[in-house]
């Protein structure tokens, strides 16, 4: 930790910092454990080049999360997001623990009741970011529309401009687009969704309890968290089972997976470059036979 951040840090808390010690994991941030005087302990990220907000927006979807009272989600300390000086955020810090017996299944139904708390709307309040992309969640009066408009089309258009994704697959995704509104699945209000629930932003705490950090938050469609914590493993079946049981699923929703995983996929197209773009293109190819 600089000493221009850890004196951010002990400004804004108005707390001696008596220790810091760094963590690994983060793709994006720098992470810590940053100790203070009388024992306490937080969490503490930051990266130099994050945009001004990126944090503020961060905490704002984490306390959303936490409204629901379903999952354990980390407690919002302080926020560091000045024009001036390092950029970082506060959390209360989740001492790590092994998962217990019934970890899966927890999880499962606590994400079936973070799901059916539900959003005021397809979309968020805010903006924020998935990774170090800007994500846009201007608010739709369908799943449909908001998915295309505020997923899709803005990253196929930047994949293709950046040559990541050759032009013709515009074309490809234009099809799906044309099709969209009957391929979403049943109507459902929308859900609490985490927005980037991957297996390395589920935490287990020192009693063994499923944890989720770092989101993306928005209201969506329950079953794109669910496609994404298929993509790159990380989830047991038990998972999913104590999700269903809590939650039944809509009739199709396997069928539905590979074009949920499509934003995940084109997220990571966008970030880490074309190595992505053939496993995006082939979601979607499976999306297009199967509707």
């Amino acid at each position: 930790m600089t000493p221009a951040l850890k004196a951010a840090v002990a400004a804004r808390l108005a707390r001696e910092i008596t220790g810091t010690r760094d963590l690994h994991g983060g793709d994006i941030h720098s992470a810590y454990r940053v100790d203070l005087r009388g024992g306490d302990a937080v969490f503490v990220k930051s990266s130099p080049g994050a945009p001004r907000g990126m944090f503020t927006e961060e905490a704002r979807g984490l306390e959303w999360l936490r409204a629901a009272g379903t999952l354990r989600i980390p407690t919002v300390i302080a926020v560091g997001d000045d024009e001036e000086g390092p950029r970082f955020l506060a959390l209360e810090y989740l001492e790590p623990g092994r998962p217990e017996s019934a970890f899966d299944e927890k999880l499962g139904r606590g994400l079936a009741a973070l799901h059916r708390f539900g959003a005021p709307a397809y979309g968020f309040e805010h903006d924020n970011y998935v990774g170090s992309l800007p994500q846009s969640n201007r608010t739709h009066a369908t799943w449909a529309a908001f998915y295309r408009e505020e997923r899709l089309s803005p990253l196929v258009r930047r994949a293709i401009d950046r040559r990541a994704l050759a032009a013709g697959a515009g074309a490809k995704f234009d099809r799906l687009f044309d099709r969209l509104e009957s391929m979403v699945g049943p109507s459902e209000p929308p859900s609490r969704l985490h927005g980037d629930l991957w297996g390395g932003n589920l935490h287990a705490d020192d009693r063994g309890q499923p944890c989720l950090i770092d989101p993306a938050v928005y209201g969506g469609h329950r079953e794109i968290d669910l496609a994404m914590m298929r993509l790159f493993g990380g989830f047991g079946p038990r998972v999913f089972s104590a999700y269903r049981e809590a939650w039944p699923l809509a009739d199709g929703h396997e069928g539905r997976v590979p074009l949920y995983q499509l934003y995940p996929l084109l997220v990571h197209v966008n970030l880490f470059g074309g190595g992505y773009a053939g496993s995006a293109l082939q979601a979607l190819e499976d999306t297009l036979s199967h509707g």
